[in-house]
């Protein structure tokens, strides 16, 4: 396949993923950004003050390992890495030191940012143009002293523009001691509005001395300044976020592509519009496949003969800008053969685009209850097939990747088929990294009614086993052949699908949900067993699911089926469930009344293919 650009081969790192991730949590209309800005000061690790007339601005977020913070003021930081080494429970980013200190301006020095490897600071939003940066730095952590603290060595690499200005920097030698300040000053070239200050640890100095955590980059300000007169060089006008969404994202995106990218492969290339315009025929809509919630997705022919789709994200759209950003930084990261390959992206103007490899068959839900014209004859084999390589697909994503990632949206729609009826999971763009140590999401609800684990919908607990839930409804409707929303259903469907599997269990009377276009052509046992385990996945306690591992090996014929009783099932929580999902899936409606203080709100229709799709969204407004 032809890719172009400094995308072909392209190193994407862990910081990557999680900045991506923390962005995703940040709502974009919440910021108000200033445009043609020609200055920035930073406390770096401290409070606000007014220093010689210039304020320098507030950076007190404790960050933590692989941390992102986005300042409403065009500056942001980015921290990789963590003091592995350091067994306090309690992990210092942010150095006080307000003993000692009796240096000029000390209120810049009293605090400092510290990083265990990389810390990047962003300006952006600034006019072009020629500009100083001053770094201001002061050893607080050591101590000028015969004690075993004084012993400790501080040496890192400063990197501005890309531009390594300082090698091997001792901070305490280059201030002829500690507790001392010295200020570097360095010219740079702003040319695409961004400026990027990097920080890196290059493995020297002392680890462990005077304790476990010090090395690493330590700053205490930063000051840029323009060589220009602002005012002959642009307006300093305020903007609404809400009005430059497709600049915001330009923005982010760009500080995305200046981080250190290393550790990852992203098997991914850059495309040009001139070549996406080209392969769909200028977005011809007889090439049109499918229509999103966030865009349409069109047929292309690239002129190698690739084959590809492109997903087009409304320019409009903030959520889809999120998950235009989210996509890339998961899905680029992982090879499976039952995950869709993203093979690239292009970014020119208000266009951000997707492109993927074409998927024939179209999605699992067409394939088996779209439009009678679309529907495809699975027979048993290709449908229990289907079932477990999804399953692998979702225990590569828990377990066996490198990056462990919740989908948050796996259902029929969001599994493609390719030409063999092959299944890829695709749609990443609501995917979490799974953090064990936090598993509760309380602000933030998104996913498609009918698959959601009740945990998540209704207490906005998030783990691996919401997906494993998802799954589980999936595993109902192969056998089935009938939807668990209302997507695809048609008017005779209108029924709970769990709720009814549910009910045949208990009256001994499972076989009865088999699609009856496979007639009496299926086996019963694999039948059987695709039934109980699909119920076991969907048990209304998380603790009880199986992991995707265990699920692929009862699939198999590799363990026998977990045993499970109905009985057990939490009553309480298990009638609230089914009065949720009857009530969202008797509804033709868009907009569900549920009983909750909380607003639900419902958006476009899922595409018939590679949909960028939220089917609802829930915010704790509190």
């Amino acid at each position: 396949m032809m890719l172009t650009g400094s995308w072909s081969r392209v190193v994407l790192s862990v910081e990557f993923i999680l900045v991506i991730e923390a962005f995703a949590v940040y709502e974009v209309s919440d910021y108000v950004f200033v445009s043609d800005r020609s200055s920035f000061h930073i406390n770096c690790g401290g409070s606000e003050v007014a220093i010689d007339g210039k304020t320098y601005e507030e950076d007190r977020d404790l960050a933590g390992p692989s941390k992102l913070f986005i300042s409403p003021n065009n500056w942001a930081f980015s921290s990789t890495g963590d003091f592995v080494d350091d067994d306090r429970s309690l992990k210092t980013y942010i150095w006080t030191n307000t003993s000692r200190l009796s240096m000029k301006n000390s209120e810049l020095y009293m605090n400092a940012r510290l990083s265990p490897l990389s810390l990047t600071y962003y300006g952006f939003c600034l006019q072009n143009g020629n500009y100083t940066v001053s770094l201001h730095f002061a050893e607080i952590m050591f101590t000028n002293d015969k004690t075993y603290a004084s012993l400790g060595r501080r040496i890192f690499d400063v990197y501005i523009q890309g531009k390594l200005v300082l090698k091997d920097f001792n901070i305490a030698h280059e201030a002829g001691g500690v507790d001392m300040e010295t200020i570097k000053k360095f010219p740079a070239k702003v040319t695409k509005r961004t400026l990027d200050i990097r920080f890196y640890w290059a493995g020297k100095g002392t680890t462990s001395i005077p304790r476990k955590g010090v090395y690493g980059p330590l700053i205490s300000a930063i000051s840029v300044n323009p060589n220009f007169d602002p005012s002959e060089n642009g307006s300093n006008a305020s903007i609404s976020a809400s009005n430059t969404v497709g600049i915001v994202a330009a923005v982010v995106v760009a500080i995305f592509l200046m981080l250190d990218l290393k550790g990852l492969d992203l098997h991914t290339g850059s495309f040009t519009i001139r070549q996406i315009k080209a392969a769909t025929k200028n977005f011809d809509v007889a090439n049109k496949i499918g229509e999103g919630g966030f865009g349409s997705v069109y047929k292309g022919l690239l002129l190698d003969g690739t084959v590809i789709a492109v997903k087009q994200l409304s320019s409009k759209s903030k959520q889809g800008n999120r998950e235009f950003v989210n996509e890339i930084g998961m899905i680029s990261t992982l090879r499976h053969p039952n995950l869709v390959k993203l093979y690239g992206c292009c970014i020119e103007g208000n266009q951000l685009l997707l492109v993927y490899e074409y998927m024939e068959n179209n999605s699992l839900a067409r394939a088996l209850f779209g439009p009678e014209e679309h529907c495809l004859t699975l027979d048993w084999p290709t449908r229990n097939r289907i079932c477990v390589d999804i399953a692998k697909g979702l225990a590569y994503l828990h377990e066996e990747s490198r990056l462990k990632i919740v989908h948050r949206d796996i259902k029929t729609t969001n599994v493609l088929l390719d030409k063999n009826l092959n299944p890829k999971i695709s749609d990443f763009g609501l995917a979490k990294l799974d953090e064990e140590e936090n598993t509760h999401i309380s602000t933030r609800i998104v996913g498609t009614y009918g698959y959601m684990a009740p945990e998540y919908a209704m207490w906005g607990h998030l783990t691996d086993k919401a997906d494993v839930y998802s799954f589980g409804v999936v595993a109902l409707e192969i056998v089935s052949g009938r939807s668990a929303t209302s997507s695809y259903r048609r008017k005779e469907d209108s029924f709970n699908l769990l709720a009814l599997a549910l009910d045949l269990k208990e009256k001994g009377n499972l076989m009865e949900l088999v699609d009856p276009r496979l007639e009496s052509d299926f086996n019963k046992e694999q039948v059987m067993v695709m039934l109980n385990v699909a119920l076991l996945c969907t048990n209304a306690t998380a603790t009880i699911r199986p992991a995707m591992t265990s699920v692929v090996s009862m699939l198999e014929g590799k363990a026998e089926v977990q045993s499970f009783s109905i009985d057990g099932i939490e009553p309480e929580k298990t009638d609230n469930w089914f009065q949720y999902s009857a009530e969202i899936s008797t509804s033709d409606s868009h907009s569900h009344g549920i009983s909750t203080d909380r607003p639900w709100t419902d958006s476009a229709s899922a595409s018939d293919l590679y949909p960028l799709n939220l089917s609802f969204q829930w915010e704790n407004r509190d």
